[in-house]
């Protein structure tokens, strides 16, 4: 008889509830299916209440499966790469990032890779509820697209001079060639208070504004001195939806340089690069936000982390490295 360890199957099961009611003892049993006699009997203490079950016991026997297997969670039992896995999480980084960050980073220790499943099932499952809640809230939450309803179709109308997203140069569509943003506001708490957002195409980089007031001269101004900051390589034109606050979009070329095309009406698609990073700074500040409350400093802490964030799309670059390596390439 081979004495290697065998786990006992449902078919076995039943061979020894049958054979439990002929009353065969347990060596003849153990015989009989072909394992050693200890696992019959360590079987039948396991599983046995008033009469040996076979689905019952097969049912403890995956129960306990169940718990060996996802007991050991490889986060819990290796300091470092918990303490990686947690600070990145409380940056906002989703589970996805913080795998292909670690296989980047450490790509010669195996002991620092984990996907991002197992990340999911630690927040879920092993950390304890205090971190749990903490760390669930840094998760990116499904959200519907933010549409444009708010300014209703009234207020679109009273852009003159607009050019039309059709007008724009085809070279935009790639974002083989940077320069090109995406801009688009974020409505506080009962339409009284805003923010002002900007998005380079090509490397994904955001700015945040804070805004005194949403009319189309704050709009501009706050535009105005952001991209005074930015090499002029690095600012080519500006996609922007019909809200009214661009009503001096003429007034914004004439002192930036910076050509502004007009999406459609209602079609927030196209300005995705906006539209996905508007998703992410929504999870800082929720829906009900009163942007009074929030300080510039605030605004650009926030601004700072989205921009140290690895995306994917970026080959886990972050938007600040790839940004600043276009400008380099430029000079």
């Amino acid at each position: 008889m081979n004495s290697s360890f065998k786990r006992l199957t449902y078919e076995k099961r039943i061979v020894i509830a049958k054979l439990l009611q002929l009353g065969y003892s347990q060596s003849r049993i153990a015989k009989e299916i072909g394992c050693h006699k200890s696992s019959i009997s360590r079987e039948i203490r396991r599983h046995l209440r008033s009469s040996y079950s076979a689905m019952e016991a097969e049912h403890h026997a995956f129960s306990a499966s169940l718990k060996r297997r996802y007991g050991k969670c490889k986060i819990l039992y290796y300091q470092p790469l918990g303490a990686v896995v947690v600070e990145k999480l409380m940056l906002r980084w989703s589970p996805e990032q913080i795998h292909l960050f670690l296989r980047k980073h450490f790509s010669h220790d195996p002991r620092m890779q984990i996907s991002m499943e197992s990340i999911y099932f630690y927040i879920y499952i092993h950390a304890k509820p205090e971190l749990r809640k903490l760390l669930t809230a840094q998760l990116r939450q499904k959200r519907k697209t933010r549409g444009n309803v708010r300014r209703g179709a009234d207020k679109r109308t009273t852009i003159k001079d607009l050019v039309s997203i059709d007008e724009r140069p085809p070279e935009v569509d790639g974002r083989l060639v940077p320069g090109h943003w995406e801009g688009d506001l974020i409505i506080g708490k009962d339409h009284n208070s805003a923010i002002a957002t900007l998005n380079e195409r090509s490397s994904r980089t955001v700015i945040i504004m804070p805004l005194k007031k949403r009319d189309a001269k704050s709009v501009r101004l706050a535009f105005q001195k952001e991209f005074k900051s930015i090499p002029d390589q690095m600012k080519k034109s500006l996609t922007y939806d019909r809200g009214s606050e661009m009503a001096e979009h003429k007034t914004f070329t004439k002192n930036t340089k910076i050509k502004v095309f007009f999406a459609h009406p209602y079609s927030p698609w196209e300005r995705p690069t906006n539209e996905n990073s508007n998703g992410l700074i929504r999870d800082y500040f929720p829906k009900g936000t009163d942007f009074n409350l929030v300080s510039a400093a605030e605004l650009k802490r926030v601004q700072n982390e989205l921009n140290e964030r690895p995306r994917k799309v970026l080959d886990m670059c972050t938007p600040k490295e790839v940004f600043e390596k276009f400008i380099m390439e430029a000079i």
